[in-house]
């Protein structure tokens, strides 16, 4: 199952794409208009996606550790079936999004609201970026930022019960979002134009869809 959850984190993550330019896309742009003219733009744009992309990493890992740590009560509950009921359950409602039909995952965004109000102030202090350094840990800070998207991944990530297939469950979802933000970075109009291509989102989102189904169909029978 693990397969199929890091191939359909990767799917959500590279044609969450709409989600992504909503959430995202005044960061992306407000850090990339403070660059200096003189410094190429791939390189910063690069930098703080990567430091966005390990804290989903890090997220990820503490996310599946919680999993782990909660099948030591397996005697009492059946916490595997549990867990892995959860997941398949995430794969449904991502596939729904992903396909345009129901957007039900955006509201777990209330979530971390809390959060990203103490962390957001300390992005502050490497504003204007001017080092590649400064970028990572802007981009660090921008991986807490509230996100649905983020969210139903993480909530799979603890359904793993493992924490390094969490960390990587996580690692794998970040890595399909960075097509979409580094084009936005770089005004690349066409890629995010046909990731964006609402057949191939349906597409994709029904794949996704099929494997959460699959995945309840085989706990209930």
């Amino acid at each position: 199952m693990l397969e199929l959850s890091l191939f359909s984190a990767f799917l959500v993550g590279l044609l969450g794409g709409g989600h992504c330019v909503g959430m995202c896309g005044g960061i992306v742009g407000a850090v990339t208009m403070t660059l200096p003219q003189s410094k190429p733009k791939l390189g910063f744009i690069f930098s703080y996606n990567s430091g966005r992309i390990v804290s989903y990493g890090l997220a990820g890992l503490l996310a599946g550790f919680l999993g782990a740590s909660s099948l030591f009560l397996d005697h009492v509950l059946p916490v595997q079936k549990i867990l892995y009921g959860l997941a398949s359950g995430m794969l449904v409602l991502l596939g729904l999004y992903l396909a345009g039909i129901w957007h039900g995952v955006t509201y777990l965004e209330r979530i971390g609201v809390a959060l990203w109000v103490r962390l957001q102030p300390y992005s502050k202090r490497f504003l204007p970026v001017q080092t590649l350094s400064q970028g990572f840990l802007v981009g660090a800070i921008w991986g807490w930022l509230p996100c649905g998207l983020v969210y139903s991944v993480l909530i799979a990530a603890i359904a793993t019960g493992n924490a390094l297939d969490g960390g990587l469950l996580m690692l794998v979802f970040g890595v399909g979002t960075l097509p979409t933000l580094l084009a936005m970075g770089m005004t690349a109009v066409k890629l995010k134009k046909a990731l964006q291509n609402i057949w191939l989102r349906r597409l994709s989102g029904l794949i996704v869809l099929y494997f959460g189904v699959a995945g309840l169909w085989r706990l209930l029978y």
